[in-house]
């Protein structure tokens, strides 16, 4: 019997369906090259209008009630109890904390014509806490950079710097660490106190001169408390992340024990973290030397005087004579207390704990009798040579001075090629369609911009930023500094890409420019003005170069350190499938660096704006020119205070537009 056989049908596997076609719209970058072209366009029949241009000396309604409240302060300064309770006693502690360290380092003490610790003692107090915390090399080279100072014949205007910078150290881990500490243990305070950290590292280092001054005056303590401003950040946020970084097994065993949360932190907690805390005290020293230089805008006394008093009058040989102590005394201190961090870190991995009490109990007794002959003898006391300027000072001014007259009259055509080629080729235009657009229409431009390149999220900072610059009554300022900015920011770019990826994809050359970027970062702002003042007088250009050598290092690091975390598998496989050089370099590495790349535009940005005011210094004019002439001109106060404010809300608009265009980036799928 046939047995008819039924197959079940095979169900035949569904069909892919085709990708749906997604309707792009133009790319970002046309959309950007449209709103550029359509503003220069609008931008011919509507140049001059509503720019709000002032002349130098006048003022607005608000610059007015702002010179009227610093009059209101000071007639309130001896009676208030705001200023004789509180600001009054800040001030008089730190003056009494820096007169202090001066008479001990700098300044003559009592009935003594001379410090208490003359430039012997001094010499050899240094030399053994870097023996003692660090290595015998550090020693060595704090003995050799402080003799340094006496040698260029500025002895005690080194020692008051190092006695500001002290002070103002001391008074950055007083109150640092332990915010620090607290920051890493709570979430809350941390999110408290970050938006503070991030106002006060974005906001460049001039703006908070003039409001300080208006409440505890010009002077040491002035000085310190904006060096403090400047330099608590990085040790509170390095702290924090050295204790929030302890291993939780080690935690865990602990509290195992029986430990309690006070005994957690002092044996737990602190000891391990304790290598990340130095790393932070080193960036805040360098800080601190940084901006007690700048300081003196403020009557602070050092070496930053002599600095700014030659750059008043054009010595290019003082200037560099005072800025080459400046570079040594910031070499020193970068490199002690970098070698204390690493001593640190190798006594905390087992390594590095040969006892050397022998060795120190000798330069400790040899340090005591450098101090008991320099509190003795004049000899040791005062630096020999002090009164004729120093052995090598005057011929090294003299030297930079020959040298510099002689760049300015056989190289005068190479230099003034580069300066006119840059100023005329690229400065000039880009000023007049920025300075000259009506505000409106420059309003619209940026709001436009920073919505295509960071999307939505910048439009509640930009449309109030640009309504509180426009009320500053500085817009037309403003418009002239961000061109110069800009024109900084596109040449340091330039320089961060081919240097980076230079250095991203060379291992030799990465091992000879780091060190040489890690020496220009270490510099005060100040230094970089002196050779370019030299080489181009004072002018834009002349400021533009200094903020380029200043900004560059921290973007060829980022461009490079981006182009070195891209995955090698990739780039073999580009190389496997035919790219050549170029190609690899532009269609894999950069793409996938994109990131890199547009934090190293935000930091660059940053840098190139906290030179604004020290460009001011060397004709730079816009917003820089309006700070200075605030300090050295009583009825420009309050021009100068908006000035600094207008500074700030630059920063904040650009710091965040770039920073929200890298967060968009990074979230996006890369290629």
């Amino acid at each position: 019997m046939a047995v008819d056989v039924v197959h079940a049908p095979v169900k035949a596997a569904p069909a892919v369906p085709p990708p749906p076609r997604v309707r792009r719209g133009p790319r970002r970058s046309l959309l950007v090259l449209g709103v550029l072209v359509a503003w220069v366009v609008l931008w011919i029949p509507l140049r001059g209008h509503q720019i709000f241009a002032l002349d130098p000396s006048q003022l607005t309604k608000l610059h007015v009630r702002l010179n009227d409240l610093r009059d209101t302060v000071e007639r309130l300064r001896g009676t208030n109890p705001f200023f004789t309770g509180f600001v009054d006693v800040i001030r008089n502690a730190i003056d009494g904390l820096t007169t202090f360290l001066q008479t001990l380092l700098s300044q003559p003490f009592g009935d003594r014509p001379v410090p208490l610790l003359g430039w012997l003692g001094v010499v050899a107090l240094a030399t053994f806490a870097a023996y003692a915390f660090a290595t015998w090399r550090a020693a060595l080279l704090t003995a050799v950079g402080f003799v340094c100072f006496g040698l260029l014949g500025y002895w005690q205007e080194s020692m008051d710097t190092l006695a500001l910078t002290i002070a103002a150290v001391l008074v950055c881990l007083l109150v640092g660490i332990p915010l620090g500490i607290w920051m890493g243990l709570s979430r809350p305070v941390e999110r408290i106190l970050t938006p503070v950290l991030d106002f006060m590292q974005a906001m460049p280092t001039f703006v908070y001169l003039a409001p300080l001054t208006l409440f505890f005056l010009i002077g040491p303590a002035s000085a310190v408390i904006a060096t403090v401003v400047y330099s608590a950040p990085p040790v509170i946020r390095i702290t924090a992340h050295g204790i929030r970084g302890v291993a939780p097994s080690s935690l865990e065993a602990s509290r195992s024990l029986g430990a309690t949360g006070w005994q957690l932190l002092r044996l737990v907690r602190f000891p391990m973290a304790k290598r990340t805390i130095v790393v932070g005290v080193n960036q805040t020293v360098m800080c601190a030397l940084s901006m007690v230089t700048i300081a003196a805008l403020i009557d602070a006394p050092g070496l930053g005087q002599v600095v700014l008093h030659a750059l008043e009058i054009l010595d290019v040989g003082t200037a560099f004579r005072a800025g080459l102590g400046i570079v040594v005394m910031a070499v020193v201190l970068d490199r002690v207390t970098t070698a204390a961090s690493v001593r640190v870190e190798a006594r905390y991995r087992g390594g590095g704990t040969a006892r050397r009490w022998i060795p120190l109990g000798v330069a400790a007794v040899l340090t005591l009798v450098a101090v008991y002959l320099a509190y003795t003898f004049v000899w040791a006391a005062v630096f020999p040579g002090s009164d004729t300027g120093g052995a090598f000072g005057p011929s090294i001014a003299s030297g930079v001075s020959t040298a510099t007259g002689w760049v300015q009259v056989h190289l005068v055509g190479f230099t003034d090629g580069i300066r006119n080629a840059v100023s005329y080729g690229l400065l000039n235009p880009f000023q007049a369609l920025i300075a000259d657009s009506p505000w409106y229409l420059v309003g619209a431009v940026v709001v436009v911009l920073g919505h295509l390149a960071a999307g939505w999220r910048t439009l509640p900072l930009t449309v109030p930023g640009l309504g509180l610059l426009l009320a500053t009554g500085v817009w037309h300022d403003a418009m002239v500094t961000l061109a110069s900015v800009l024109v900084a920011t596109v040449i340091t770019m330039v320089l961060g890409l081919a240097c980076g990826v230079w250095m991203g994809r060379s291992a030799t050359v990465d091992r000879f420019l780091r060190p040489v970027l890690d020496a220009a970062q270490v510099m005060p702002a100040f230094v970089y003005l002196v050779p370019f003042l030299g080489l181009f007088g004072a002018t834009r250009f002349t400021a533009i170069v200094a903020a380029v050598v200043f900004a560059a290092p921290v973007a060829v690091k980022l461009i490079a350190d981006g182009i070195r975390a891209v995955p090698g598998t990739v780039v073999e496989a580009a190389t496997s499938a035919g790219s050549t050089r170029w190609q690899l370099i532009t269609r894999v590495q950069l793409p996938l660096a994109r990131r890199s790349v547009v934090l190293a535009a935000n930091q660059g940005l940053v840098y190139v704006l906290s030179m604004v005011v020290v460009g001011g210094l060397v004709g730079a004019g816009g917003l820089g020119y309006l700070v200075i002439a605030g300090f050295s001109q009583q009825a420009l106060y309050g021009k100068g205070l908006a000035a600094g404010l207008a500074i700030v809300l630059l920063g904040i608009l650009l710091d965040r537009i770039t920073q929200a265009t890298a967060a968009r980036g990074g979230s996006r799928p890369q290629p």
